[in-house]
């Protein structure tokens, strides 16, 4: 058995969180974020809300989350467009010219440290930078294509293929980059997770200590973590599940797993080897016959959970074994 001291939330001074996929989905909260979240204030950790979304202002984040129940400040929210601009600040002059190629919140995080926002690759600007913008002209690409190819710097917010929305999957940053990056023989400068500077930003600003992220993608909040050496944590309330933990790469894998935010205020899952295969609680995961077992399946979501993360460790120890019926045992687990 888990101890029960041995919390989540105990474990750490601050709870770093991305926000599409983990706090909301869209104009909906995830359910029991803003209580999980309020029960970690009242312990005196600190919270903060780390976007690779540059397409919103800061404030507009707040706002957004305020109407959803959830306790935040402006400050509490740190954006891959601060990140960026911020990046920016330290490589050029300040007074530079660029070119946006995103919203407006994009460009006035330029316009803050200093550098001047022109239009068109006419006006010879010395960098693009580009960040998710869900109603993007065209032309703007162009521009951006034809200032890169004229020796501008290129700076990227982060690289996310597609966004969790509330009525699925839609194509973010990473798929509006790709835009440009077939027209150009350049590499960006990015700053959004898995980069390291968005969580370096973040921990710097909110001064902490023992940081956990939380994150529902493995590519970019928990090798974002990673990369950082901070603790992670990957729910199941966003863009990747059971399939996706089990085969994950080493700089991919979580420190523990949770089904959505309520799991900080549980016993941290632990999973141990042994002659046959891993446990984690009452749930073991071993090797019989070449194959794949697992016992300890029962109905709740945490008892699967548990059998998750044994199969997980089980799974990362022995890529060349088919997961694939014992993943279909974990029914209450997308």
């Amino acid at each position: 058995m888990r101890k029960v001291n041995n919390r989540i939330i105990d474990l750490h001074d601050a709870v770093l969180l991305d926000l599409d996929g983990v706090v909301y989905l869209g104009p909906q909260a995830v359910g029991g974020a803003p209580e999980s979240l309020d029960a970690a204030r009242r312990k005196g950790i600190q919270i903060a809300f780390v976007t690779n979304n540059a397409a919103r202002r800061p404030s507009a984040v707040a706002d957004h989350l305020r109407s959803l129940g959830i306790t935040c400040q402006e400050m509490d929210v740190v954006t891959s467009a601060q990140a960026i601009t911020a990046l920016m600040a330290r490589q050029l002059a300040k007074g530079s010219k660029v070119l946006v190629c995103g919203t407006d919140a994009l460009a006035e995080e330029a316009t803050k440290v200093g550098f001047t926002i022109v239009e068109s690759f006419t006006d010879e600007p010395v960098a693009v930078v580009q960040g998710y913008s869900p109603s993007i002209n065209w032309q703007r690409f162009d521009e951006a294509a034809h200032a890169i190819q004229r020796g501008a710097v290129w700076y990227m917010s982060n690289t996310d293929p597609n966004r969790p929305t509330n009525l699925g999957m839609v194509p973010g940053a990473g798929a509006q980059m790709a835009v440009v990056a077939a027209a150009v023989d350049a590499k960006p400068v990015i700053a959004g997770k898995p980069f390291p500077p968005l969580l370096e930003a973040t921990v710097e600003r909110v001064g902490c200590q023992a940081p956990i992220f939380i994150g529902d993608r493995l590519d970019t909040d928990i090798e974002g973590a990673n990369n950082v050496s901070m603790a992670s944590m990957l729910v199941f309330t966003g863009a990747h599940g059971k399939y996706d933990l089990v085969s994950a790469p080493v700089h991919q894998r979580p420190t523990t797993i949770g089904f959505d935010l309520m799991s900080l205020s549980q016993p941290i899952r632990r999973a141990n080897t042994t002659d046959t295969g891993w446990t984690c609680g009452a749930a073991i995961a071993r090797i019989v016959g070449g194959k794949i077992e697992v016992s300890g399946v029962e109905d709740g979501v945490d008892a699967q959970l548990d059998v998750l993360w044994a199969l997980a460790n089980l799974c990362w120890a022995h890529p060349e074994l088919d997961p694939s019926a014992a993943l279909e045992e974990l029914d209450m687990v997308p």
